[in-house]
Order: C-alpha cells, then sequence, then structure tokens
C-alpha cells in the first residue's frame, strides 16, 4: 500500500497565501495558528508522518524558525513536538539549489511528480507538505494528493500570492472533519473523495 500525501496549507478568505509584501508578509497568520485547535490539527497531522517535503523558501523559512523551539521551555508543548518531530522526521527540498538551510534534508533537483510517486514506493508513513504550493499544485494536478489540511483564517487580506493561480484537474473531496478557533479559523481536513 502506498503511503497518504497530505498537503498543509494555510489560506485567508479571499484565497491569499501570503499578503501584499510577499513570503514575508505573515502577521495576518499569527494571531489565528497558535490557537489550540490548529496546534491540535497540526499535532494530529505529524502523528502518522515521517517525511516533510517542501520547496525551497519554506525549507529556509522553517529552519530559522522550528529548530530552536525544539528545547524551549516556555513554547506550547504541541509547538516543541512539532519542531521535534521536524527535527528528525526525513527531510526533503525541492530545490535548483545544491543545499538547504536544512543540514540534514535531502535536496532534489526534480519534477515534484516525479520525486513524490517514488516517494510513495517506499517504505514510511504520511507524506506531509507543509506550505508549499510550487510543490503542491502539481501533485494536485496529477492526483497524487490524497488529504487536504487546510487552514482557513476569517481575514481578507486584499493582495499577495493566491492559492490556487492556475486551474487544476477537476476533483472532488470530502470532510473528514472541521475545528474552530476562538479567533474564527477553521481547521478543514479533506480527503479525496473516491470516484464512482
Amino acid at each position: 500500500m502506498s503511503r497518504t500525501v497530505v498537503f498543509n496549507m494555510t489560506i485567508s478568505l479571499d484565497g491569499r497565501i501570503t499578503g501584499p509584501d510577499g513570503n514575508d508578509d505573515m502577521g495576518w497568520v499569527v494571531p489565528h495558528v497558535f490557537s489550540d485547535e490548529v496546534r491540535d490539527y497540526l499535532d494530529e497531522a505529524i502523528s502518522t508522518a515521517t517525511t516533510a517535503v517542501m520547496g525551497s523558501v519554506n525549507a529556509d523559512g522553517f529552519a530559522g524558525f522550528w529548530p530552536a523551539v525544539a528545547d524551549d521551555p516556555d513554547a506550547d508543548p504541541r509547538d516543541r513536538a512539532f519542531a521535534r518531530w521536524l527535527n528528525g522526521a526525513e527531510k526533503i527540498v525541492l530545490s535548483s539549489r545544491e543545499t538547504s538551510a536544512w543540514p540534514d534534508a535531502t535536496v532534489v533537483d526534480r519534477d515534484a511528480v516525479d520525486v513524490i510517486a517514488e516517494l510513495r514506493q517506499n517504505a514510511g508513513g504520511d507524506i506531509l507538505i507543509l506550505n508549499s504550493v510550487s510543490v503542491a499544485m502539481p501533485l494536485l494536478d496529477a492526483g497524487l494528493v490524497d488529504r487536504l489540511d487546510l487552514v482557513l483564517l476569517p481575514e481578507i487580506v486584499g493582495a499577495g500570492r493566491v492559492l490556487f493561480e492556475t486551474p487544476l484537474t477537476a476533483s472532488k473531496w470530502k470532510l473528514d472533519s472541521l475545528a474552530r478557533s476562538e479567533s474564527g479559523a477553521l481547521a478543514l481536513r479533506y480527503s479525496k473523495a473516491q470516484q464512482a
């Protein structure tokens, strides 16, 4: 049986994944993603995952923040658990660069579809694509994503990169779970519906 491929993404009501100033413009996300509900949702996602896949931009951002959280006594225990998982997980960074900010990551300069198809044939747990649209879009188009873990934030950002910039192959999904945070964020978990 092949491994489950999960795309984890945070998105605004107007479909934005960044603010108008690009990848570093994420202040609108912070008030929502550190809620109990969103932390629990991510904690559940990593409980069955053994591989993290990212593009180079996200890998740099994650590497600049999460490793130190693993041993931060003031951090929420779920944040420490995520950081420890990320530190210990198999990390695949899809990039044309030769190295990554993660010293133990495997950097691969190949098509995402080929890389994920190969990973699915190897032993291991779920493959978690962390906020990397450049990785997830070709996989969604090729039908290689099994689950969508989306955090919908109650924000209209107004400008910035949108999640679905180009049309994708049509597919149907079913809602498996939903959690609402005090801030109004919705943690949504969808699995691909079986075709009749």
